[in-house]
């Protein structure tokens, strides 16, 4: 007869387990880890009790727990959760894992030990610290060449149905706002090594671009001229106008968006503005709020640019927050369009 289901608080910082029933073995879920994967985040997932490894079934496997166990072995998000078939020799220390998904590590969540039956194990790929998405080749970090970390080694994302949508979960991975435009065709110059992804179709609310419906990893029909980019706002935005390349320019800082002071504000300054959202050369640096007045914060003052820096938070500028204006004064830019 199995173990009746446990739950047990987490302690910040605890090894073992106070509140669990004495001998429960809720504690032996603190030595966990991923093996037989392609990298320190990935593989079938372990806890070790009584010295020695077993996993855990996957009959309630769900990507909930699956990031709850990225998270406990400070890897990134969980960006697959699977199961792999093993043989009757095979231990299985964990029943079932159930997981709501926001418990600091598994002692959260509800858990049954021992006495499993023959079963799959559960799996885990979880993103690496920093490395699982990067947009390399463009003007600054929010702007680039899509670039996915996978197998131990980078490559890119092919533009066969590479869209907006695609764009935006890729801008929401590397915290970069929202997307703004999605070019392929190697806009940021060809990338090299394997070509990962192909036919992705997110819907844009994904967390990462593994969580797409796609191809199989490294299946793909594409060269790389055909690599996808995404263009992402960063913290900059543009408000008040029907055409996304032209309005108020609002920056974003310690989580509020504010505006920019026209003091200082010309060509120059829009310049950089338009070519850090991917639309041309300026056309006109407008002041005196003629998009209408913004909100909150006038977070920037005295922006002075030369024209060449990759993006508007380059320039010299005021303290962040210091300034002798009013929203009367907002910023706007007036910009080209988008380039292909």
């Amino acid at each position: 007869m199995s173990s009746p289901v446990l739950t047990c608080p987490h302690l910040s910082g605890a090894l073992t387990c106070p509140p669990c029933p004495a001998g429960s073995g809720l504690a032996d879920l603190t030595h966990l880890r991923l093996a037989g994967g392609a990298h320190r985040c990935a593989g079938r997932v372990q806890v070790l009790h009584e010295g020695r490894w077993g996993g855990v079934c996957a009959l309630t496997w769900a990507t909930p727990a699956a990031d709850v166990t990225c998270r406990s072995l400070g890897c990134g998000p969980a960006l697959r959760a699977a199961q792999v078939s093993v043989g009757p020799e095979e231990l299985t220390w964990v029943e079932s894992l159930r997981c709501e998904g926001g418990e600091g590590n598994l002692l959260e969540c509800q858990v049954r030990l021992w006495g499993a039956p023959y079963c799959p194990h559960a799996t885990v790929t979880c993103a690496l610290p920093g490395e699982s998405v990067r947009l390399a080749g463009g003007p600054h970090r929010c702007a680039g060449r899509v670039e996915v970390f996978h197998a131990g080694r980078w490559g890119t994302v092919c533009d066969d149905s590479w869209e907006l949508r695609d764009a935006q979960v890729t801008c929401r991975q590397v915290r970069c706002g929202h997307a703004l435009w999605a070019p392929g065709a190697a806009q940021f110059g060809e990338g090299a090594g394997p070509i990962w992804l192909d036919g992705l179709r997110c819907v844009g609310t994904e967390t990462h671009l593994a969580r797409c419906p796609a191809r199989p990893w490294g299946e793909h029909t594409c060269n790389h001229v055909e690599d996808a980019s995404a263009i992402c706002s960063g913290e900059v935005r543009l408000s008040g106008a029907p055409d996304r390349c032209a309005g108020r320019v609002e920056v974003r800082h310690q989580h509020l968006w504010g505006t920019v002071c026209d003091d200082t504000w010309g060509l120059r300054e829009a310049q950089v503005l338009c070519a850090h959202l991917g639309c041309g050369p300026a056309l006109e640096a407008p002041g005196a709020a003629r998009y209408g007045r913004g909100s909150g914060p006038i977070w920037l003052d005295d922006v002075t640019c030369t024209g060449e820096e990759p993006d508007l938070f380059r320039c010299a500028h005021r303290t962040w927050g210091q300034h002798n204006c009013h929203h009367g004064e907002d910023a706007g830019v007036v910009c080209a369009g988008e380039q292909s």
